[in-house]
């Protein structure tokens, strides 16, 4: 229900997809393209983010993604999106894909990124969103640095004179 401001789990958002990773995906190398894995973590980050505000989202950023291993033509990509944070408008979602080998079920980390998404009403405008009820130890550490992250960002945009 929108507007719902009753509070949600982790769990009650997560995303975890897995696609097949297709030679119209890769590069000349046999690798997929960085885009592509950017297009799939805003794809699964947005889609937890919709589970748990029950509203349209849009992206508002996406923190640094290193590529650290490569998906290769035919392996799978395991794409895993979790809110760390819920804040008045917005949702941070961390979004972690892996490379695995369908064949021998080895994995490699391949990136991570947080994203932050607003909610949207039906005209357009920022919505608030439920809060996000931290049930882990660690789900409270990752809800305290996404709390420090989001203050620091709004810092920022003092200092570059956005008042929005």
């Amino acid at each position: 229900m929108k507007g719902d401001r009753v509070g949600k789990t982790v769990s009650d958002s997560t995303v975890v997809t897995t696609e097949l990773a297709q030679p119209n995906d890769a590069n000349h190398l046999g690798n997929i393209f960085g885009g592509k894995v950017l297009s799939m973590i805003d794809l699964a980050g947005a889609m937890a983010a919709m589970r748990h505000c029950r509203q349209t989202v849009v992206t508002v950023s996406v923190e640094r993604v290193d590529f650290k291993h490569p998906i290769k033509i035919g392996y799978l990509a395991i794409i895993e999106a979790r809110l760390t944070a819920a804040f008045r408008t917005s949702v941070e979602v961390a979004v972690e894909i892996h490379s695995e080998n369908p064949i021998t079920g080895n994995r490699c980390k391949t990136c991570f990124a947080r994203v932050t998404y607003v909610a949207l009403d039906e005209a357009g405008r920022p919505a608030s969103v439920p809060p996000l009820i931290c049930e882990t130890p660690e789900e409270k550490a990752r809800e305290g640095d996404a709390r420090r992250r989001k203050g620091a960002w709004q810092q920022d945009r003092k200092r570059d004179g956005c008042d929005e």
